[in-house]
């Protein structure tokens, strides 16, 4: 797993002026303004990843490549690009979900991204298993002890936590792209949630996951939590 290369790292900054131009990025909603000036403008992008499935191939991990393209994830994973933070900052300041279509307005423009969107941008499509924090319990066989012990190098070793550093290479190297990829966070990738648990028990077990509920109820979480980080910026800058 890489970062992005050097030609997309970089994060190149549109300055929105505190009057102005600032009521067309928002409509003229001064809550929304508001909102902008004093909460969100300051909060953090998650720095983006990226997986090349040419690399997986070099490295001969040919399994996870083959699992991640069952998921049809290859090219969200593969997306790279410059990011513009004011503009995903107000994206999310204006996000809203009308159903099963995101909504927002940036700069002017009305964007609506409907699951057709997601599939041109990302080639996922709106099919597969729903996960969320809420109902993690869906995958009825899933025992997470017994799972996590399984996916150790040493089964036999005593769980204290969920770490990663046990794990054996297919699944530290699965487990590291849910945590910075896939449901990205800002601190602590070292250790697995119940839900990270999930995601990797259906990935290495074939079950057919619905990403982009998934992406979008991450991202949903992003606009709740004032200290969670924005995160897949290179997708929402693909989407402007």
């Amino acid at each position: 797993m890489e970062s992005t290369p050097p030609s997309s790292k970089r994060m190149k900054t549109t300055t929105v002026k505190r009057s102005g131009k600032l009521e067309s990025w928002f409509s003229s909603d001064p809550d929304l303004m508001n909102k902008y000036l004093h909460e969100t403008s300051r909060k953090v992008i998650n720095t983006p990843k990226v997986v090349f499935f040419n690399w997986l191939k070099e490295q001969k991990i040919m399994e996870v490549r083959r699992l991640l393209k069952e998921q049809l994830l290859k090219r969200f994973l593969e997306l790279y690009g410059n990011i513009y933070p004011d503009m995903v900052r107000v994206f999310y300041t204006n996000l809203q979900f009308n159903g099963d279509i995101l909504v927002s307005h940036v700069k002017g423009v009305d964007l609506e991204i409907t699951n057709e969107v997601w599939t041109a941008v990302t080639g996922l499509k709106f099919s597969g298993l729903k996960i969320n924090r809420g109902n993690i319990g869906v995958v009825d066989e899933l025992k997470q002890m017994q799972f996590y012990k399984n996916c150790l190098q040493n089964p036999q070793a005593r769980v204290t936590k969920f770490g990663v550093g046990g794990l054996k290479l297919n699944e530290r190297l699965v487990a590291f792209i849910v945590s910075w990829i896939l449901t990205p966070r800002g601190n602590n990738h070292s250790t697995l949630s119940k839900e990270d648990l999930v995601l990797i028990y259906c990935i290495m077990n074939k079950i057919k996951l619905n990403w982009i509920h998934i992406i979008k109820d991450h991202m949903q979480k992003a606009t709740r939590l004032c200290d969670f980080r924005y995160p897949y910026g290179i997708l929402i800058t693909k989407f402007l």
